[in-house]
């Protein structure tokens, strides 16, 4: 058997459309996204997923609330705001998944009766207090005492919304029997769970010991009926977990399903316990292969909160787009955090991030040198001369970058990556000043030396283009147009992005274009 590109499979969570998307779900999905583009342009065998949690006792409530019926409610808003998010982002997902999909229903009924067969359900009666909002039976450490007009009363510590006391004949997916055999994952992969704060979490969590799990509800109608028992629909987390094995063919292709899978899950540190936790037990039930990751992200905050729909705190990422383009959204989320920690988002930073680092740095530069060749050498660039310190300088600096971004890509560090990038166009910047190509340009004698710097520079933003293409498309795009390499060199997408670093790829005689500003001033009161 030959070996092809090695398989990377990458999700986002699959986000509960019971409201229109905030920039918190956007924030998650370009990370993803970013991901997704980056293993694609090495070559990789790459497959990017998100999709639509449907079913709960949550949604029937929403879809009640409007009148209308939940399948009806869940089709306006897919419909109307989460596919809109994805082109809104420029996010270039191989596939949507949506749980009440035939495809996914069957496949979650095969599963489910696997694992039941295999001897991991059995039936029981369940008493406890019940989060609709988080639609989980809430541990202790996650209630607390209800304040103002719900003192008196228990409260879910996430949603600060009253619980509810539930008591029900259920059945049960026998967690408890997988605690040492997910220690022994957390031991022997120790980077199973990132980033280590997430890590230890879950470890701690999972050594003060687990109980079995309610994978059943008989109370409401709207979910997948269980196949050995309809009168219970299942829960709607064990539900939502399968969307990353039924999406690529589990129970109905199975060549497909051994290409792709196991996957990387980028998620909320507030949904970790269910993919770190439960979803490898119900994989090890079922026999099959545990993720090959959990990277947990932190949170997003707003005015020092976590954003949420429930508290009406969430801002529509197109309050962004729409002032300063999609590309500087992704650019900012995914520079400004440390991706694994919380951020805080402010439009002072945002607008102070554009100015300095996108208009001033990055798009300045690419004007400049374009406008520059397109000046002192009719829009056509030079070969370069001899090499100075200072040009050598510059070819170490993108080989460094370039190995630096991926290497940081490999640990799910995008920021870190970027930052590592970002080295190019701060090297670029200051070696014009230093090399002055407009005082180059006014003495013949000095005709190759200016040559070499405008081919230097030149030279650099094409690497500056593949290694930033994952994050900003749109501008790289305009740039690689620009700089004549669609023509003299192929296609943005199609260059090798492991091999960004390496010097001399921009042909001599490529012609310039004319290039308009990547990111425009911004008229705005922020």
């Amino acid at each position: 058997m030959t070996s092809g590109p090695s398989s990377f499979y990458i999700t986002t969570p699959i986000y509960y459309p019971s409201d229109v998307p905030h920039i918190g779900h956007g924030y998650t999905t370009v990370a993803v996204d970013t991901l997704a583009r980056w293993h694609r342009q090495a070559g990789d065998d790459t497959w990017m997923l998100t999709g639509t949690d449907e079913h709960g006792q949550k949604m029937m409530r929403a879809a009640s609330a409007n009148n209308v019926t939940p399948q009806e409610w869940v089709d306006k808003l897919v419909t109307e705001a989460w596919f809109p998010l994805l082109k809104t982002l420029d996010v270039a997902n191989d596939d949507f998944i949506r749980t009440t999909q035939q495809r996914h229903e069957e496949r979650v009924q095969q599963f489910v009766q696997a694992i039941y067969d295999r001897g991991y359900i059995y039936a029981g009666e369940y008493e406890a207090l019940y989060c609709v909002g988080c639609e989980e039976f809430k541990p202790e450490s996650e209630i607390v005492d209800g304040t103002g007009a719900f003192e008196g009363l228990k409260v879910c510590a996430i949603h600060s919304k009253p619980l509810e006391l539930l008591q029900e004949k259920n059945y049960f997916f026998k967690l408890s029997e997988f605690q040492d055999k997910l220690l022994e994952l957390y031991s022997t992969v120790p980077d199973f769970v990132r980033p280590e704060s997430a890590r230890n979490e879950v470890v701690s969590f999972v050594k003060n010991g687990l109980k079995d799990l309610s994978i059943s509800r008989s109370a409401f109608d709207w979910g997948i009926p269980l196949p050995w028992d309809e009168s219970h629909v299942i829960y709607v987390w064990v539900d939502a977990l399968l969307n990353y094995a039924t999406a690529i063919g589990y129970g109905e292709d199975p060549e497909e399903f051994a290409r792709r899978w196991p996957a990387y899950h980028i998620v909320g540190k507030d949904i970790l316990r269910f993919h770190a936790v439960i979803w490898p037990a119900m994989l090890m039930a079922a026999g099959l292969e545990v993720p090959r990751g959990v990277f947990a992200h932190g949170w997003l905050l707003v005015g020092g909160e976590k954003m949420s729909k429930s508290k009406l705190t969430g801002i529509a990422p197109t309050e962004i787009t729409d002032v300063f383009g999609s590309d500087a959204y992704r650019f900012y989320f995914l520079s400004a955090i440390a991706f694994g920690q919380d951020g805080s988002f402010s439009w002072e930073d945002l607008s102070a991030r554009y100015q300095a680092e996108l208009a001033n740095g990055f798009g300045n530069l690419a004007s400049r040198t374009t406008a520059m060749i397109e000046r002192y050498y009719e829009g056509v660039v030079p070969p370069a001369g001899a090499y100075t310190d200072a040009d050598l300088h510059i070819q170490k600096t993108v080989a460094d970058a370039a190995a630096h971004a991926d290497a940081a890509i490999e640990r799910f560090r995008i920021d870190e990556a970027i930052h590592a990038i970002w080295t190019i166009v701060d090297a670029l910047n200051l070696y014009i000043t230093e090399n002055e190509p407009w005082a180059l340009a006014k003495d013949d004698a000095q005709r190759e030396r200016l040559g070499t710097v405008l081919y230097t520079a030149a030279e650099g933003l094409r690497a500056l283009a593949v290694l930033l293409s994952p994050v900003m498309p749109v501008s790289t795009e305009k740039l690689w147009i620009a700089l004549g390499a669609a023509e003299s060199i192929g296609r943005l997408e199609d260059q090798p992005i492991r091999e960004a670093g390496t010097w001399g790829v921009l042909k001599p005689g490529s012609s310039v274009n004319g290039l308009a500003p990547l990111f425009p001033r911004v008229e705005q009161s922020v």
